[in-house]
Protein backbone atom coordinates (compact mmCIF):
# COMPACT_ATOMS: atom_id res chain seq x y z
CA UNK A 1 0.00 0.00 0.00
CA UNK A 2 1.14 3.40 -0.81
CA UNK A 3 2.23 5.49 1.93
CA UNK A 4 0.41 8.27 0.82
CA UNK A 5 -3.38 6.21 0.05
CA UNK A 6 -4.89 5.08 3.17
CA UNK A 7 -8.03 3.33 4.16
CA UNK A 8 -9.73 2.97 7.43
CA UNK A 9 -12.38 0.60 8.38
CA UNK A 10 -14.76 1.40 10.82
CA UNK A 11 -17.91 -0.49 12.41
CA UNK A 12 -20.25 2.58 12.93
CA UNK A 13 -23.49 2.74 15.03
CA UNK A 14 -25.41 4.89 12.21
CA UNK A 15 -28.74 4.51 10.83
CA UNK A 16 -28.36 4.31 6.98
CA UNK A 17 -31.10 4.10 4.13
CA UNK A 18 -30.32 3.45 0.62
CA UNK A 19 -33.15 4.39 -1.62
CA UNK A 20 -33.26 4.02 -5.84
CA UNK A 21 -36.43 5.07 -7.62
CA UNK A 22 -38.20 5.43 -4.59
CA UNK A 23 -37.96 2.39 -3.57
CA UNK A 24 -35.95 1.25 -0.27
CA UNK A 25 -33.09 -1.12 -1.18
CA UNK A 26 -31.31 -1.27 1.69
CA UNK A 27 -31.76 0.28 5.28
CA UNK A 28 -29.16 -1.01 8.35
CA UNK A 29 -27.81 0.17 11.94
CA UNK A 30 -24.95 -2.25 11.07
CA UNK A 31 -23.06 -0.50 8.64
CA UNK A 32 -19.39 -0.57 8.36
CA UNK A 33 -17.21 3.12 7.15
CA UNK A 34 -14.94 2.71 4.63
CA UNK A 35 -12.62 6.15 4.10
CA UNK A 36 -10.11 5.72 1.18
CA UNK A 37 -7.98 8.70 0.13
CA UNK A 38 -9.45 10.78 -2.62
CA UNK A 39 -12.82 8.78 -1.91
CA UNK A 40 -16.32 9.50 -0.38
CA UNK A 41 -17.25 7.96 2.94
CA UNK A 42 -18.71 4.32 1.82
CA UNK A 43 -21.08 2.70 3.51
CA UNK A 44 -20.79 -1.04 3.75
CA UNK A 45 -24.22 -2.90 4.54
CA UNK A 46 -24.14 -6.50 6.34
CA UNK A 47 -26.42 -8.47 2.81
CA UNK A 48 -29.07 -9.47 5.24
CA UNK A 49 -29.79 -5.44 5.86
CA UNK A 50 -30.30 -5.41 1.35
CA UNK A 51 -32.91 -6.27 -0.40
CA UNK A 52 -31.30 -8.87 -2.09
CA UNK A 53 -34.79 -9.81 -3.98
CA UNK A 54 -33.68 -6.50 -6.12
CA UNK A 55 -30.31 -7.64 -6.76
CA UNK A 56 -28.91 -9.22 -10.42
CA UNK A 57 -25.50 -10.25 -10.33
CA UNK A 58 -23.61 -8.64 -12.62
CA UNK A 59 -20.46 -10.18 -14.81
CA UNK A 60 -18.38 -7.21 -13.64
CA UNK A 61 -15.73 -7.50 -11.27
CA UNK A 62 -12.72 -5.12 -10.43
CA UNK A 63 -9.49 -5.21 -8.75
CA UNK A 64 -8.45 -2.51 -6.39
CA UNK A 65 -5.14 -2.89 -5.23
CA UNK A 66 -6.44 -1.58 -1.36
CA UNK A 67 -9.43 -3.93 -0.98
CA UNK A 68 -8.84 -6.95 -3.86
CA UNK A 69 -11.50 -7.68 -6.21
CA UNK A 70 -14.93 -6.81 -5.89
CA UNK A 71 -18.02 -8.32 -7.48
CA UNK A 72 -21.53 -6.25 -8.88
CA UNK A 73 -24.79 -6.58 -8.85
CA UNK A 74 -27.68 -4.37 -10.56
CA UNK A 75 -30.52 -3.03 -9.05
CA UNK A 76 -34.24 -3.76 -10.45
CA UNK A 77 -36.84 -1.60 -9.49
CA UNK A 78 -39.80 -1.59 -11.22
CA UNK A 79 -39.05 -1.75 -15.52
CA UNK A 80 -35.89 -0.01 -14.56
CA UNK A 81 -32.31 -1.98 -14.31
CA UNK A 82 -29.57 0.49 -12.24
CA UNK A 83 -26.69 -1.49 -13.46
CA UNK A 84 -23.57 -1.90 -11.69
CA UNK A 85 -24.98 -0.21 -8.60
CA UNK A 86 -23.76 -2.82 -5.68
CA UNK A 87 -20.68 -4.27 -5.20
CA UNK A 88 -18.86 -6.32 -2.93
CA UNK A 89 -15.65 -7.82 -1.85
CA UNK A 90 -16.31 -11.32 -1.12
CA UNK A 91 -12.37 -12.12 -0.49
CA UNK A 92 -10.45 -8.94 0.08
CA UNK A 93 -7.11 -8.61 0.93
CA UNK A 94 -6.14 -8.81 4.37
CA UNK A 95 -5.57 -5.05 4.84
CA UNK A 96 -9.39 -4.58 3.86
CA UNK A 97 -10.99 -7.77 5.40
CA UNK A 98 -12.72 -5.67 8.12
CA UNK A 99 -15.81 -5.44 5.06
CA UNK A 100 -15.81 -9.25 3.34
CA UNK A 101 -19.02 -10.33 2.35
CA UNK A 102 -20.40 -6.60 2.84
CA UNK A 103 -22.22 -4.38 0.35
CA UNK A 104 -22.08 -0.90 -0.97
CA UNK A 105 -23.76 1.30 -2.77
CA UNK A 106 -22.55 4.45 -5.24
CA UNK A 107 -23.16 7.25 -3.42
CA UNK A 108 -23.65 9.33 -6.32
CA UNK A 109 -26.05 6.96 -7.86
CA UNK A 110 -28.70 6.50 -5.16
CA UNK A 111 -30.59 8.56 -2.10
CA UNK A 112 -28.48 8.09 0.62
CA UNK A 113 -29.24 8.78 4.30
CA UNK A 114 -27.51 9.10 7.46
CA UNK A 115 -29.08 9.09 10.57
CA UNK A 116 -32.00 11.31 9.48
CA UNK A 117 -29.85 13.51 6.69
CA UNK A 118 -29.12 12.75 3.30
CA UNK A 119 -25.50 12.59 2.05
CA UNK A 120 -24.47 14.66 -0.77
CA UNK A 121 -24.36 12.89 -3.99
CA UNK A 122 -20.38 12.85 -4.98
CA UNK A 123 -19.13 10.62 -8.24
CA UNK A 124 -16.32 8.29 -7.52
CA UNK A 125 -15.30 4.85 -8.10
CA UNK A 126 -15.19 2.09 -5.77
Amino acid sequence: MSPRHKITITPAQLHVEVTVDGVKVAESDRPVLLDETGLPTRYYLPSADVRTDLLRASSRHTTCPFKGEASYWSVAVGDEVHEDLVWSYQQPIPEAEGITGLMCFYNDRVELVVDGERRSQSAASS
